[in-house]
């Protein structure tokens, strides 16, 4: 009896579903610039806040899942570069860096991340959904938050004050979209 391991196939994410070429990436990664930036401007204040709630973070997770993670990276990274070079599509229509920024580097991170584990299935059910929106919010925030407290001049304890607390429950409400809009995307290509 053989024991051979057999190396296993990479993973597809939705993405991958259209027929491959260098222009569909191109608009893919165009595409989820696009789209983050549209997402940022929806965009509340929170009052004792320099960070505003916005559904940049939300789009972000969803290009780095849906794109995977070469292409998730190339797009949020694109964004950033963007934004930093003056189009206004970060948070309330601004660009540049402020203290926010960090948590746009952050977002190339976890857009990374989460299309890495896509590509291994875990954006296929609600549960695995759930923890790859978490590992890609905590990534945001790691890189985030302390990027608020030194740029802002904050110590951690208000920067977590400022910069995460008031975020979570949105942030929840957000990976409860995902888990269900991506395992349904999976279901009906099945179809």
């Amino acid at each position: 009896m053989s024991t051979a391991v057999v190396p296993r196939r990479t993973g597809q994410v939705l993405a991958d579903l259209i027929p491959a070429s260098r222009v569909r990436d191109v608009a893919l990664v165009v595409g989820g610039a696009a789209l983050t930036g549209l997402a940022a401007q929806l965009s509340v204040p929170v009052p004792g806040s320099p960070v505003p709630v916005t559904g940049q973070t939300f789009a972000a997770l969803l290009v780095g899942t849906t794109l995977g993670a070469r292409r998730g990276v190339a797009s949020l990274a694109l964004y950033a570069l963007a934004g930093l070079a003056g189009l206004p599509w970060f948070a309330q229509g601004t660009s540049g860096i402020s203290v926010s920024f960090g948590y746009i580097l952050g977002m190339i991170l976890a857009s990374a991340a989460v299309g890495a584990l896509a590509r291994r299935g875990a954006d296929r059910s609600l549960l695995r959904t759930a923890g790859t929106m978490l590992v890609g919010e905590a990534i945001i925030y790691a890189i985030g938050v302390p990027y608020l407290a030194y740029a802002a001049d904050m110590s951690a304890s208000a920067a977590i004050a400022a910069g995460l607390t008031p975020f979570l429950l949105g942030d929840a409400l957000k990976a409860a979209l995902a888990m269900g809009v991506l395992p349904t995307a999976w279901k009906l290509v099945k179809r």
